[in-house]
């Protein structure tokens, strides 16, 4: 079999078990492989494929319920935005870029001129949270806060995930995706999101 439907086997079941089950879509394709049967070394698809399969999985079993998910998820990701003003937050991953349901996490960026002030707010609201690293866009680690947050709409808590940056790498973070897309949006951009009408597509409840 050639690599083409290879990659596109893994994204199939990638998105599957990322709508499913909430992976990220790394560990999505990683799952994906062994679930397969395929060798550990196999190559991974592209994200932008993932996503394609994530879409399209989304349209045939989600589309009567995944909408109002997707705006509760922005609801709670703004009010964690405003709380979070002084540290020029950016919301990315699929709540920005709508393919998230009540299974997925919030990715916030915050970018600050002190890279533990945000840290030390938190602290100081009494808000429990869990520090790890993680890769950033750049390839670099990152330090991430993690923390859960009762969305009022979708009844459960909800994974919000702080990864904080340094005040100067703003601006390589919003550069444009190879879709030529905004890779993460600030408030405003997030409040019109949350403004502009969606239309659920017919189509059936997740599973």
């Amino acid at each position: 079999m050639s690599s083409a439907p290879i990659a596109l086997e893994i994204a199939n079941t990638a998105a599957r078990l990322s709508v499913e089950e909430g992976l990220e879509w790394g560990a999505a394709k990683r799952r994906a492989v062994k679930e397969l049967g395929l060798p550990a070394r196999t190559a991974l698809p592209d994200n932008d494929l993932v996503e394609d399969a994530v879409r399209a999985y989304i349209g045939l079993f989600c589309a009567d319920t995944q909408p109002a998910e997707l705006r509760a998820l922005r609801q709670l990701a703004l009010t964690w935005m405003e709380r979070l003003q002084a540290f020029r937050p950016y919301l990315g991953g699929a709540v920005w870029h709508g393919t998230a349901t009540r299974l997925s996490d919030i990715h916030l960026s915050l970018f600050c001129d002190d890279c533990k002030s945000a840290e030390i707010a938190l602290i100081n609201h009494g808000v429990a949270y869990e520090p790890r690293t993680v890769t950033g866009f750049r390839g670099e680690p990152v330090e991430v806060l993690s923390l859960g947050s009762r969305s009022p709409e979708l009844g459960e808590e909800i994974g919000v995930h702080l990864l904080i940056y340094d005040l100067d790498d703003l601006r390589g973070a919003l550069r444009p995706d190879a879709r030529g897309r905004a890779p993460r949006g600030d408030a405003a951009a997030v409040r019109r999101l949350l403004n502009s009408p969606v239309e659920p597509e017919q189509g059936h409840d997740c599973p």
